[in-house]
């Protein structure tokens, strides 16, 4: 009896194993019966590499999860997505992820969904609702880390094209690190804002550049905090043959951003990123959090790391793989974290 007892366990371990975590605390409801559960991701924005490792890591932890997850893309339509948010609640969900949106569309849904007895959490989207979540990025500490790195590298006497666009919350935030920055160092000359989120983003930017380095031919640093503003002006860049002469600071990250940032006299130097399949992990998690009657706290915060041209060429980093290998800051964040609550694979190799 012993024996096949033990043999029991040592089954259990390797089940345990396999699906990428350790032993943890038996689940409270919903998630000791975790098939039964259903969550929703809403999103906005889904072009992009940012957006695509995101809903990865999103899949990946509602996986670990054993929950069933149903994705619905607005494609930057904001009435559509407020629309999916009333489609989750007449669809019977146990709670929802809003990723992005707009303030005016959003705060009124969200508040639909709550009212109506789901848990929901938004990443970047500002519903000022205090019984929502807010997963961000530390997005003005994100922005002020790459503009104190433009300062070491270009001095504080540039002069500088910047790309916004108003009323998504991550620029918005990143915005009120621009402005500071500006007050700060009154040399610092902004000669030109421009942005689009017009699909696909990094086409419809690098139009807008061309447009703007030729009427503004004295700029040397563009501050373009999100990595499809900053992909764009590089095609702009690169086109015009003005690699050498300017200079681009970003945020966000992916493989092909970093193939770009690597490129010979690439205008890329530096860029401040989370990693958005991390983040979204924390986003599944702060959720399940909530469902199981946790605090996971009002702001759920996932730090940002610094990552310029010269450490990517300095390491041999090809992707987001080897990134998190020599950035292990980069591969997880301790947040939103019970030990009732498994990761997925990769992050419960990490800890």
């Amino acid at each position: 009896m012993l024996n096949r007892f033990t043999f029991h366990l040592a089954a259990v371990a390797a089940a345990a194993l396999a699906a990428g975590t350790a032993f943890a605390e038996p689940r409270p409801a919903p998630f000791d019966d975790p098939e039964s559960v259903e969550i929703a991701l809403i999103r906005y924005i889904s072009t992009g590499d940012f957006f695509q490792a995101y809903l990865s890591g999103v899949e990946a932890q509602a996986e670990a999860l054993g929950v069933n997850l149903r994705v619905l893309d607005s494609r930057q339509d904001a009435a559509l997505q407020a629309d999916m948010v009333d489609q989750a609640i007449a669809l019977g969900v146990d709670g929802i992820i809003l990723q992005h949106g707009l303030p005016e569309s959003m705060q009124a849904a969200a508040a639909r969904a709550v009212e109506a007895g789901i848990d929901v959490v938004a990443f970047d989207v500002e519903v000022d609702n205090p019984a929502i979540p807010q997963v961000e990025q530390s997005d003005y500490l994100l922005g002020e880390l790459a503009l104190d790195q433009a300062l070491e590298d270009n001095g504080d006497a540039f002069t500088a094209g910047y790309v916004y666009v108003p009323g998504i919350a991550p620029l918005d935030r990143r915005n009120a690190a621009w402005e500071a920055f500006k007050a700060e160092h009154p040399s610092v000359t902004e000669a030109a804002v421009f942005g689009t989120l017009d699909n696909p983003i990094a086409n419809s930017v690098a139009n807008q550049a061309r447009a703007v380095i030729q009427a503004n031919p004295m700029i040397d640093v563009f501050f373009a905090p999100y990595n499809e503003f900053a992909a764009g002006v590089k095609i702009a860049v690169d086109e015009m043959g003005l690699g050498e002469d300017i200079s681009i600071y970003s945020a966000d990250i992916s493989t092909s951003d970093i193939a770009a940032m690597r490129e010979p006299d690439s205008p890329w130097a530096a860029t401040v990123a989370t990693n958005p399949t991390v983040v979204g992990e924390v986003s599944v998690r702060t959720l399940a959090l909530l469902m199981a009657g946790e605090d996971p706290g009002h702001q759920v915060v996932v730090p940002p790391t610094l990552i310029t041209r010269e450490f990517l060429n300095d390491n041999a980093i090809t992707n987001m793989q080897t990134l998190a290998e020599k950035m292990p800051q980069f591969a997880h964040a301790d947040v939103a974290l019970a030990d009732w609550l498994p990761l997925p694979r990769s992050d419960a190799a990490a800890q």
